[in-house]
């Protein structure tokens, strides 16, 4: 219960409907000069059911979610008095990037639009000081709790106290992968390239750039809607895409960028800070069975190469293509069995330890490319012990002490500061 109340919003309308126009208005509860409703109460409520898959009958649900929502205001009084600051352009970012999320969630603007019953340059205006005191809250949590830890002892005495109540662990695996991405023919590229210089050339001798995008692009979360990104975060975007964007001038079009999803024709509409608002045409490079042959006769050989004795870090160093694990040797990590996804979980499940898999195919972004996964070790599920647990054990009794800490703030402020239920 410490996501904004921008966010409760926006997804209540989308997924609960207008839940909050279904009460009578008015204050359940009142913290130093923040008030409460009805209508905001029940938003919360169900967003909790709807997020956290429980019934709307459970008993004290209403009650316990509005205690969350007076610890909160309770934090955010603290903060105005302490003079915790947030800035604006952090305020535009977090709400650019929330509602861009809840764009995807919606399918489209125009649809999330309708669920609100207003349009987005109007949900920015309206949630802004929403944004602003969640981001203050968090800011004044993160000052409170963010550097408390537990000494060896603390670990330790945790565990002996709560050793018979701990969750078992379930069966973990370390896994290692190679990833390459099949390579379009010179003659798939030639193809792609040239389509995308005659809309370009089009654009420039002043062709409409929504209409292009709706003909021409094969991106299909932009397309309908004329190529429209929206505003996105610098870091959100792909290297070749985010270099190019944040260099154009408002209304330019770019020349043709090359990404790992094809080619782009991108026009940048705003720019606010570090967010852009921009549109592309996407022109995905065709590949054929040879490139994908060649990709898993590639891995089949890398496979190979470990199986007589070669390092499987080492290669996938040299060869994988995943921009995240390769200067890692491939890791993926420490995973618990039952988090893995299906795909690869029905590989893992037959593998022994040692073992690499053959090439399968797997998603990559909006692409397929192929991978082998090399299983180094796996732990059977175990109850938590201080010799193979401790980081976990040590993680638990950490947030054990943040939560006892933060209910003892909690006390403390509700001494300081007026609240009062009328619930």
């Amino acid at each position: 219960m410490t996501r904004g109340t921008l966010f409760l919003l926006i997804v209540t309308a989308v997924v609960g409907g207008n839940a909050q126009q279904r009460v009578l208005d008015r204050i359940v509860a009142v913290v130093g000069k923040e008030i409460i409703t009805e209508s905001e109460l029940q938003s919360q409520v169900d967003f909790f059911v709807f997020n956290n898959r429980v019934s709307p009958q459970t008993p004290n649900l209403k009650r316990q979610v509005l205690d969350a929502m007076v610890n909160e205001k309770l934090i955010l009084a603290k903060a105005v008095e302490e003079s915790v600051t947030v800035s604006d352009d952090e305020v535009n970012q977090q709400l650019d990037a929330l509602i861009q999320q809840r764009i995807q969630q919606a399918g489209s603007e125009q649809r999330l639009e309708e669920a609100y019953g207003m349009p987005i340059s109007r949900m920015r205006r309206e949630f802004r000081l929403d944004m602003r005191k969640q981001l203050l809250i968090n800011r004044l949590q993160q000052t409170k709790f963010a550097d408390i830890h537990v000494s060896r002892r603390e670990a330790e005495e945790f565990f002996e106290t709560y050793k018979d109540s701990l969750p078992t662990v379930p069966e973990q695996v370390e896994l290692y992968h190679t990833f390459r991405m099949p390579k379009p023919s010179e003659a798939a590229k030639a193809a792609s390239q040239s389509m995308a210089r005659r809309v370009l050339d089009s654009l420039r001798a002043g062709g409409d750039f929504a209409s292009f995008a709706k003909r021409y692009s094969e991106d299909p979360g932009s397309a309908a809607l004329g190529g429209d990104l929206g505003f996105v975060r610098r870091g959100q975007l792909v290297k070749e895409f985010e270099e190019v964007v944040f260099n154009l001038k408002q209304n330019e079009i770019s020349d043709i960028v090359e990404t790992s999803f094809g080619l782009h024709i991108i026009q940048l509409l705003e720019r606010r800070g570090e967010s852009v608002h921009a549109r592309h045409i996407l022109f995905k490079i065709g590949q054929d069975s040879t490139a994908e042959q060649t990709t898993v006769e590639f891995l089949r050989s890398l496979k190979d190469s470990v199986e007589a004795g070669s390092s499987f870090v080492d290669l996938a160093k040299r060869h994988s293509e995943d921009p995240e694990t390769a200067p890692l040797g491939g890791y993926l990590g420490n995973l618990a069995i039952d988090q893995l996804d299906q795909s690869v979980l029905s590989l893992v499940k037959s593998m022994k330890t040692g073992e690499v898999s053959d090439p399968v195919q797997v998603k990559f972004g909006t692409s397929q490319g192929y991978h082998i996964v090399y299983l180094k070790e796996r732990v059977p599920e175990h109850r938590m012990n201080l010799t193979g647990d401790w980081n976990r054990i040590e993680q638990v009794a950490a947030n054990l002490k943040r939560s006892k800490e933060y209910q003892t703030w909690i006390e403390s402020l509700k001494n300081d500061i007026y609240w009062e239920i009328r619930l």
